[in-house]
């Protein structure tokens, strides 16, 4: 299969959904020719240096495919997309002259599941972590940034939803940073609407935890969705255990509190 590349500084997987400013005049012709084609283009992370001028043994081995949603084009020819990542491949050779942008002859990757049972229980342990992580990122008193936006494109999957405060007797789901059997305990329940398939969740968690790029990339290369899950949930638990740390800077120390005037 013969794609149109992207080189970015990103990493994009499959079920996330981008916007582009496209400017460059290789890369304005690469969105012509997509959008009259009606063909997918290739997003690939740059590995080192910038977008401009690299040769192929700068990028990563595996991108993400990537279907043009929306499109506006302004007077002078620049492009606003909004991309969608339907898949993964595998880059086997690049060309950089038969065309003014990068053309990559690729081999389309399947998603392997692994053992399904494994990576059903898997799913069910991201989806508590993740949970928890969400509550963590939210921005407190006296803290300053920007709130997540992450678009996401889902095919009809069926719809689990999960609450947080759920206790379980398996030795994956004691997540780093939990505090002890009183919060265990905790009823009060926040709702999410998540995918049930355990690829497709694999993908979106992959998609939106704020990790660094070599890690997220890892995430997208996994040979399977168990594998995948594994990485993820080690993830999640390494940016858990640092924000509960962050945020107990926020937290009123209870034996500072309790304290009678005279």
């Amino acid at each position: 299969m013969e794609i149109p590349l992207f080189p970015l500084h990103t990493v994009l997987c499959p079920g996330i959904v981008v916007p582009l400013h496209i400017f460059e005049e290789r890369y304005r012709a690469l969105t012509r020719h997509c959008l009259e084609t009606g063909a997918p283009f290739g997003i690939v992370l740059i590995r080192d240096g910038r977008e401009v001028g690299e040769a192929s043994r700068a990028l990563a081995r595996v991108g993400a495919l990537v279907e043009i949603r929306e499109a506006g084009r302004y007077p002078d020819g620049r492009y606003d997309l909004l991309a969608a990542a339907t898949g993964r491949f595998a880059i086997d050779s690049v060309d950089l002259a038969s065309a003014p942008y990068m053309v990559a002859d690729v081999t389309p990757l399947e998603d392997e599941v692994g053992d399904e049972a494994r990576a059903e229980r898997l799913a069910a342990s991201a989806i508590r972590r993740f949970v928890r992580y969400l509550e963590l990122m939210r921005i407190r008193e006296g803290e300053s940034g920007e709130a997540l936006d992450i678009r996401v494109e889902l095919d009809s999957m069926p719809d689990a939803e999960v609450t947080r405060g759920v206790t379980s007797e398996d030795p994956e789901d004691q997540m780093a940073g939990d505090e002890p059997d009183d919060a265990a305990t905790d009823t009060t329940a926040t709702s999410l609407t998540i995918p049930d398939d355990p690829t497709v969740l694999s993908y979106l968690l992959s998609g939106i935890v704020q990790v660094e790029l070599p890690r997220r990339q890892r995430l997208l290369e996994a040979d399977t969705t168990v594998e995948r899950l594994e990485e993820l949930i080690g993830l999640l638990d390494r940016e858990i255990l640092l924000l509960a740390r962050r945020l107990r800077l926020f937290s009123p120390d209870a034996r500072l509190v309790d304290v009678r005037r005279s």
